[in-house]
């Protein structure tokens, strides 16, 4: 980041930079940052380059937009913004937390899950104008389907029931217009890594993702990432609020949706991409697919 940037930021916030601290964790190229000021204020600033990472930027600026109509105790608080038109930067509110343990400890995994039943009912319907969101990131098996070849044959090596099953997959994602609709702000990629906890609070964080459908959309997604630490996501679904009384066959189609973003990405994927995020994709949609072969 630029000395002018960083000046820029400076005269937001109205105080010089003290001290920066990059922050851990995250998949995205650009800057993070918990900034200390002057006059004694912490600041978190999310930035990046249209020039060096022209997705990240346009995740950023679509998050800024976001969060200025986000006013909950769940989600962080936007006070400014930066953007010349080539750098985009966000200056958040400090959040005093950490990322919840990895494995899940059971009895943060039931406050993260309580607390998600609370946010949703802030969320519905949402304070968020849909013209502000991008489309949900769903589907991928209709595009395996149609255009098989390498990929296919990489999917059949990391899920042989999926590539057995890949006519059938599509035609449950093919529902997601209609399964999935609602009035909900959906985060969109509700996993650990963009979740912080401190006391008896939970915080969801980084929303450039959102999108509106049912409210049972984020716990889904949640629960089929908690089977990493050995939950059993069907025990916890049958348990909370969201889940227990959501249409078996909508639940079917958010799972078959979901896995198959995760994983046409990572049987398309080529040697040049992130192999970090290229793992986190495939634990991740291998896990939500295991749920849906359990339930099918």
């Amino acid at each position: 980041m630029s000395q002018d940037v960083a000046a820029g930021i400076e005269r937001l916030l109205g105080a010089e930079v003290a001290a920066a601290a990059g922050q851990p964790g995250g998949f995205s190229e650009g800057v993070a940052s918990l900034l200390t000021l002057t006059d004694g204020r912490r600041v978190f600033v999310k930035a990046a380059s249209a020039e060096h990472a022209p997705a990240v930027s346009a995740f950023h600026r679509r998050e800024i937009a976001v969060t200025r109509q986000l006013a909950t105790a769940w989600t962080p608080r936007l006070l400014d913004a930066y953007d010349d038109g080539v750098w985009v930067a966000g200056v958040y509110e400090e959040i005093r937390g950490r990322l919840p343990a990895q494995p899940w400890r059971a009895d943060e995994l039931d406050r993260v899950l309580a607390a998600l039943a609370e946010l949703t009912e802030a969320l519905t319907p949402s304070p968020v104008d849909r013209t502000l969101l991008s489309e949900p990131r769903l589907g991928g098996w209709q595009a395996l389907a149609e255009h098989g070849g390498p990929p296919v044959d990489r999917l059949r090596t990391m899920a042989p029931w999926a590539a057995d099953h890949l006519t059938d997959l599509a035609d449950l994602e093919a529902q997601a217009p209609q399964a999935l609709a609602g009035g909900t702000l959906q985060h969109g990629d509700l996993y650990p890594f963009n979740i912080m906890v401190h006391d008896q609070q939970v915080y969801v964080v980084d929303w450039p993702h959102a999108w509106i459908g049912a409210p049972f959309c984020d716990t889904v997604t949640l629960l089929s990432s908690a089977s990493l630490s050995g939950a059993d996501p069907q025990e916890l679904a049958a348990r909370h609020p969201l889940t227990r009384a959501a249409d078996r066959e909508r639940i079917d189609v958010m799972l078959a949706a979901h896995s198959g973003f995760l994983l046409r990405i990572v049987a398309s994927a080529g040697a040049e991409a992130d192999q970090n995020l290229v793992e986190m994709m495939s634990a991740l949609g291998l896990a939500s697919l295991c749920w849906l072969q359990r339930r099918r």
